[in-house]
């Protein structure tokens, strides 16, 4: 009985930590999505506030980018404003996001969109995802939650949720996405901007 208890410890740690890598693989709306599942048991997830609708006021924080630089959100007011939660830099779902925005971009500019990209890794790991995937917009580090609580998305187990909102010029979200599929999300959100 010892031995197979010792060695259920080290196979339970390891499908643990492949099911937290696993929380890009698979579109958030997709049945059995990481996001779509309950955090488990002793997992860190943050207090879930009631989610943000359209018509809220944007929260106003300050974002820090990857390159350092920080912009106020209520500074881009008069713009429409694509703010988007990912889990982790450079896993599969997140980065077929990432590239459909960066595919789509030409369309983005011309309707006027700013985006921002956010997720809780440093800005190192930032930059190389940037670089890798020539990503024409910015991420932003939000290694302390701050930005995930003030929109009121979810941490699991110190990622984030994948979310989307699109704020519009008046500062106000326009629309909220709470399941993104990464393959379809640049295409909503040219729609919804556009309406």
């Amino acid at each position: 009985m010892k031995s197979r208890k010792h060695l259920a410890s080290p196979l339970g740690a390891a499908i643990a930590a492949l099911a937290l890598l696993a929380g890009c693989n698979e579109p958030a709306g997709a049945p059995g999505g990481a996001a779509d599942k309950p955090a488990q048991a002793g997992a860190s997830e943050t207090a879930q506030a009631a989610p943000l609708r359209p018509g809220d006021a944007a929260p106003d924080v300050k974002l820090t980018l990857h390159d350092g630089r920080e912009v106020s959100l209520s500074s881009l007011q008069g713009k429409q404003v694509l703010v988007y939660f990912y889990p982790k830099d450079d896993t599969p779902g997140c980065t077929v996001q990432a590239k459909g925005l960066r595919d789509g971009w030409a369309d983005l500019q011309a309707a006027g969109l700013e985006v921002y990209g956010v997720s809780t890794q440093d800005a190192q790991s930032h930059q190389a995802f940037i670089e890798k995937y020539e990503l024409p917009f910015p991420l932003v580090v939000d290694a302390d939650g701050a930005v995930s609580r003030a929109f009121h998305v979810p941490l699991r187990n110190d990622f984030a949720t994948r979310q989307s909102f699109l704020i519009g010029k008046d500062g106000k979200i326009k629309q909220v996405w709470l399941e993104v599929d990464p393959k379809e999300h640049t295409a909503a959100i040219l729609a919804a901007a556009k309406s």
